[in-house]
């Protein structure tokens, strides 16, 4: 061999290897790491927002009472004559304490198939009556009982618009269910 000119630099062999397909398949190796770590920390949001959700479902479940500790008036704000009086003896039939049934004196205007009015104390027991009166409104007053008033509104039909014993397990079954998700 001949030594190097000065005007040119030595050539050094080549060795063979090109350094794209390496790189190229590192980088689809990364690509592929990074999505299942993606898919990962997904799946873990969605599990945390779904115990989440039952939670805060849990918490705004109606409480399991015992109906012999409700005290109710049944009101009728329809034009069915009676109507008060056949719920009432369902509700004492379901074991409520029923304390007087009459007219509704308010004169406020009851829309669908009634309402629950009850003070801030009688929150959990409106609650309550509410799985066995489908479809009822809620109206908070400012009585320092916890008595609440059943008051049966124009589109009340005797006996759909009250919830079975079984729908009113069931739903106290699910509540339950969902608390012990928590």
């Amino acid at each position: 061999m001949t030594a190097p000119t000065a005007d040119r630099p030595a050539v050094r062999p080549r060795s063979g290897r090109r350094p794209i397909p390496p790189l190229i398949f590192l980088l689809v190796l990364a690509l592929a790491a990074l999505a299942v770590w993606w898919n990962v920390l997904q799946d873990e949001q969605d599990r945390d927002a779904a115990q989440a959700a039952a939670c805060t479902s849990a918490s705004a479940a109606p409480p399991s009472l015992d109906p012999t500790t409700v005290s109710l008036r049944v009101l009728n704000a329809s034009d069915t004559a009676g109507l008060a009086q056949t719920v009432a003896a369902e509700l004492q039939a379901r074991g409520f304490v029923v304390d007087e049934i009459a007219n509704d004196p308010t004169g406020r205007e009851v829309t669908g198939p009634g309402e629950l009015r009850h003070g801030p104390r009688g929150n959990d027991a409106a609650a309550y009556v509410g799985l066995h009166l489908r479809g009822a409104g809620d109206h908070l007053d400012t009585r320092a009982t916890a008595q609440v008033d059943v008051v049966l509104g124009p589109e009340f039909v005797f006996p759909d618009s009250l919830a079975t014993g079984e729908q009113v397990d069931a739903a106290l079954s699910t509540a339950e269910s969902a608390a012990a998700a928590c």
